[in-house]
């Protein structure tokens, strides 16, 4: 595969799993009772996060011709179903929520560290993923630590 076709390919995953997490963080926002209120504003900012990660990576892709992945993958809509399967079991509180996170966030970590080692990246397109992975781990480290505290 041409470098310019598997950088387009990389880049494209990255937009969809961002998109995964926006639409994970928003159903767990749904469905987060008052209790929890402070892990709304917090899966918020994750949220908000992955859109700005999706539009600087959409932007890399049109500037090498790709076309834009705007959907979610499989994988991601699995995830989804999966938390609107818990919550029917009652899977609503404060530590099950910061486990389902967490399992989103080891996904998306996965991802980038996948594109930072196989994804033939370089100039640009090097320096914005690698920036955008140490934010997903900082985002993952804090959903980390306060799941632990919620044990």
């Amino acid at each position: 595969m041409e470098t310019t076709e598997k950088v387009i390919e990389v880049l494209n995953d990255l937009i969809e799993i961002n998109n995964d997490r926006i639409a994970g963080f928003e159903k767990a926002i749904a469905d987060i009772k008052d209790e929890n209120i402070d892990l709304k504003e917090l899966f918020q900012s994750y949220a908000t996060q992955s859109r700005k990660f999706s539009q600087e990576l959409t932007a890399l892709n049109a500037s090498r011709g790709g076309d834009v992945e705007t959907g979610n993958s499989v994988s991601g809509t699995l995830h989804r179903a999966w938390i609107d399967v818990k919550s029917l079991f009652g899977g609503t509180d404060r530590a099950s929520i910061l486990s389902e996170a967490e399992r989103g966030e080891d996904a998306i970590k996965k991802a980038y560290q996948t594109a930072l080692t196989e994804g033939n990246l370089s100039g640009e397109a090097l320096q914005t993923v690698t920036a955008q992975a140490q934010d997903i781990n900082a985002a993952h480290d804090s959903i980390k630590a306060l799941r632990d505290a919620a044990k």
